[in-house]
């Protein structure tokens, strides 16, 4: 009988936890929380806050000095990374390229490498692959070398020479700087050799006959 009595007991207990455990929150006794006015006291920023700190602070995918990172860097500074994009001098693409320069590794159909973002990454590669054996000797004699405040590296050089062509790096480099080119936007050795500084690009082999086809 007794245990018959705790059975039933323990049925009732158990029913009853349950049903008050999934009951509404109306019935929930909050008395014993503090909530005190200023818990509930917070800003959110309005647009032009978010756009304010969006200027000071942009989402950019840290890739940090690697080959990838240079690829990147340079793409964005000659297109805003942009593939499709041909400016009013008739460069093409992510990467700005001129159709003497395509033609030099293999690229002959610039319709076809407008709308191929492999071909051009592909092409960007062989460009830098043979600019550096043109340049071989001057990153060697160079590297590590201040001329005109700006300390030489071999992303640099190799990023000069996308921008101006090996053979004027060889002489801006070989004067000290006083041989200088600018493009036609007004942009110089100089300033490429200084912004894409220190990047690894040891993972592009010279290659004098570097090719995309």
């Amino acid at each position: 009988m007794k245990r018959s009595v705790l059975r039933i007991s323990l049925i009732i207990s158990v029913v009853f936890f349950i049903t008050t455990g999934f009951s509404s929150r109306s019935g929930v006794d909050l008395s014993h929380y503090i909530v005190t006015e200023e818990a509930f006291c917070y800003n959110v920023p309005n647009q032009d806050e978010v756009s304010e700190v969006m200027e000071e602070a942009p989402f950019q995918l840290f890739l940090g000095k690697t080959y990838v990172g240079f690829k990147e860097a340079v793409g964005f500074k000659e297109s805003q990374g942009r593939y499709t994009v041909i400016n009013k001098f008739g460069y093409m693409g992510k990467y700005q390229f001129g159709k003497s320069t395509l033609h030099m590794i293999g690229i002959y159909n610039t319709q076809s490498f407008l709308n191929d973002t492999r071909l051009q990454e592909e092409a960007f590669n062989a460009n830098v692959s043979r600019n550096k054996w043109i340049l071989r000797r001057d990153i060697k004699r160079f590297e590590g070398r201040y001329i005109q405040g700006v300390k030489v590296t071999e992303s640099g050089i190799l990023a000069a020479a996308h921008l101006a062509g090996a053979g004027n790096v060889k002489k801006f480099l070989r004067s000290g700087g006083a041989i200088n080119f600018e493009d036609a936007f007004g942009t110089s050795i100089r300033y490429y050799l200084k912004k894409f500084s220190g990047y690894d690009t040891s993972f592009i082999v010279a290659n004098k006959k570097a090719k995309v086809i």
